[in-house]
């Protein structure tokens, strides 16, 4: 994108990771932690400035993947010992509150180990994480991301089937974000 996709604004308001921040806490989730990496100081600002219920993590790396960004929030969430862990790329800022919603009823329901959206073969964001994979992941290959746990509980997966182009469509490039939102980003 050429800037930090957490500060892209979306239309009527919000922007990046204030509208998926905001989406959480409404599905119900107790608190939010985002990992940032070189932009640290103008998300922290944005976040203080809007008064965002936000824990900022710093990456101090973010160059070694997905997976070590899902590490710095897990040493930050560590020692509350939470019962699972839902994450999202910023890159998905339109998930919807009723998918995150979904996705926690099912794992209080099912008390599988992987929860995720899912429409026909895609699978979708937020993934929730139940604790006891959660050392599982820690100790995952960085190189490799968290693909290898989710198959190695790939018979214990559940997918929701969710109808939410949000869950999906993630926005990486300047066409993905004219093709979304109709505009160019400001």
């Amino acid at each position: 994108m050429g800037r930090a996709k957490a500060l892209l604004p979306v239309p009527g308001g919000d922007w990046f990771l204030s509208r998926l921040v905001r989406t959480f806490l409404s599905a119900g989730c107790s608190e939010v932690v985002a990992v940032v990496g070189e932009a640290e100081e103008a998300i922290r600002s944005a976040a203080n400035h809007e008064r965002l219920r936000v824990h900022l993590v710093r990456n101090p790396d973010p160059s070694r993947g997905q997976l070590s960004s899902l590490h710095a929030a897990l040493a930050w969430v560590a020692p509350d010992h939470p019962r699972g862990l839902m994450m999202a790329p910023v890159d998905l800022p339109l998930i919807a509150v009723p998918t995150v919603r979904a996705v926690i009823d099912a794992w209080v329901r099912t008390g599988a180990p992987i929860v995720r959206p899912s429409h026909g073969h895609r699978h979708g964001h937020p993934v929730l994480f139940d604790a006891r994979v959660l050392p599982e992941l820690l100790a995952a290959d960085l190189s490799a991301g968290a693909r290898p746990v989710v198959h190695a509980h790939r018979a214990e997966v559940c997918n929701v089937e969710i109808d939410d182009p949000g869950a999906y469509d993630d926005i990486d490039t300047p066409e993905d974000y004219r093709r979304v939102f109709g505009e160019e980003p400001a």
